[in-house]
This record gives C-alpha cells, structure tokens and sequence, in this order.
C-alpha cells in the first residue's frame, strides 16, 4: 500500500503486517493452482488485465487494505464471472466463512453456479435483474429502486469493485445504503472508484491513463470520458462519494488514492474502506 496516496487509515496495519508472509504464501498459490475454476478468455466480460492475476491483487486488497477475515460473510455486489470470487476460495473458511455473489448479467452467475459452486459448496451467486444501459439494457429492476433479496444485517464484508465507475450518482446512494442496511454493525464496504481530485482533473503530472481524459458533466458530480458512452467510465467529484457514504450511515476508515491519476500507488482505481456505524435502540 502505498503511503502518500493514503489519506485515511485506521490501525488494521499491524494486524496484517504480521501475517504478511501468510498472505503473500497464499496469493502466490492463487497465482499458480491449476485446478482453480478459471473461465475461457473470451468469455470475460468485464475487467482488463489477466483474470487471475487481478483477482489476487484484490484479495491482497481485501485482506491488507479492508480487514477482511476467513470467518467473514462476504457480499460481492457485481461478481461478474467470478474475477473477485475464485481468489476467496481460498481464503474463506470452508465451515465458518460465506460469499454471496450477486450480477446482472445472467450468462456470469451460470458460469460461477456450474464451476465454483460445486467445489466449495459455501459459494452462491444470484442473478439480480438490475437494469443498466450497457450490461443489462432491458433489466426488470430499476437501480433507483434497489432492493436486494437478503435480510438485514447479512453480511461482514461487501465488496464493490468497478460497480460505482459505471453508475449515475443517484444509484451511488441507493446501493450503498442498501448494503448498510444488509452488513452488520461494523461490517465492512470495499468500494473502487475514480476520484477526479485536482491532480486528476488538470492531468497535473501528464501521467494520468490516457483512457480516462475525464470532462466534467454538466453541474453534477459526474465526469464521464468522450466519446464513450456516459456510463462506459465515471468519476466524481473529490468528495461526493465520502458524502454519499456519510449519508448511508458509514464511516470512512480508509481512502487511498490509486495510479490511475499518475500519482505512485499500489493499486490502480481509487480505494475507500468504510465502515457501517452502529445504530442505538
């Protein structure tokens, strides 16, 4: 984790420090286990990069950056075909840990039903027919109106990479306060995002990635990219999403500015770790 980026931190450093060599032991097996579930290239739809490789990453993330524990219930918002997934098989633990995966795009969820559910049995994934203009136009549910089909305070750890870079802001609120209402008090949100900052804005170092020339939409927070469609990549405002994670009822425990900007990093698209408060009576 790099440390000038970081802008908020809570004190899970020394916890995971002391485990390093574990976890880093355990990401390489991740990295070379031949029988791990691993879908056909082509049928990845969503994320760049290697498939595995970048799963481990986030575990990594997960682990280091957001306390995640081999006990915990985990809640992965946008499982895709199984990118976050596979990794945290082998991390969770087989009797006391749970993942639930959930995604619009039914053809990800079969893929993860048939190849990660049958070896580790405390594994589910549900599609959820969200509707989205680029990954499921014709969806049923309306994200202004979500509302996800598990009882409240479910889960330990939710996980949100690459969802809020492809949402309107009015559905920014709606998730994270429907994932507060389902993670128990203290439960954990793991959220990735581009935070257009100034340093972000004005290209300040001309190292930002060239594939996010970020211009302003009109007076919102919103910064979508020419040329592509307007949900293909968003950003927002420095400040929007702390605000939007305030009003959910979280706390923000960690914020960590990522390389996509052109600042040194140790992870590419921006990082936010929050907490769910407690709620008295």
């Amino acid at each position: 984790m790099n440390q000038p980026a970081l802008r908020h931190v809570d004190n899970l450093q020394p916890a995971w420090q002391q485990n390093e060599d574990r976890i880093e032991g355990m990401l390489q097996a991740v990295l070379t286990n031949r029988f791990l579930p691993q879908p056909d290239q082509n049928s990845v739809f969503v994320g760049d990069g290697n498939y595995r490789a970048v799963g481990a990453e986030f575990l990594g993330h997960f682990i280091r950056m957001g306390g995640l524990q081999p006990k915990s219930s985990v809640l992965d918002i946008g499982s895709g075909i199984g990118r976050m997934a596979v990794p945290l098989t082998q991390y969770l633990d087989s009797d006391h840990g749970r993942y639930v995966g959930i995604d619009p795009v039914e053809d990800g969820v079969t893929w993860c039903r048939q190849s990660v559910t049958p070896v580790y049995p405390n594994f589910t994934f549900q599609h959820v027919d969200i509707a989205h203009e680029l990954y499921n136009p014709s969806g049923r549910i309306n994200g202004k109106a979500l509302k996800l089909p598990y009882p409240d305070r479910q889960f330990d750890f939710a996980i949100m990479t690459s969802i809020v870079t492809h949402l309107p802001p009015d559905e920014v609120l709606v998730y994270f306060s429907e994932i507060n209402r389902m993670l128990k008090p203290g439960g954990r949100l793991f959220v990735t995002a581009f935070v257009v900052d100034g340093i972000a804005a004005k290209d300040e170092h001309g190292r930002r990635d060239p594939r996010l020339a970020f211009v302003r939409s009109g007076d919102g927070p919103c910064w979508f990219v020419p040329g592509l469609p307007p949900l293909a990549a968003v950003g927002f405002d420095d400040g929007f999403l702390d605000r939007a994670l305030e009003r959910a009822g979280f706390t923000t425990v960690l914020k960590s500015l990522g390389h996509w900007r052109g600042q040194s990093a140790g992870h590419y698209q921006d990082v936010f770790v929050a907490e769910r408060r407690s709620v008295s009576g």
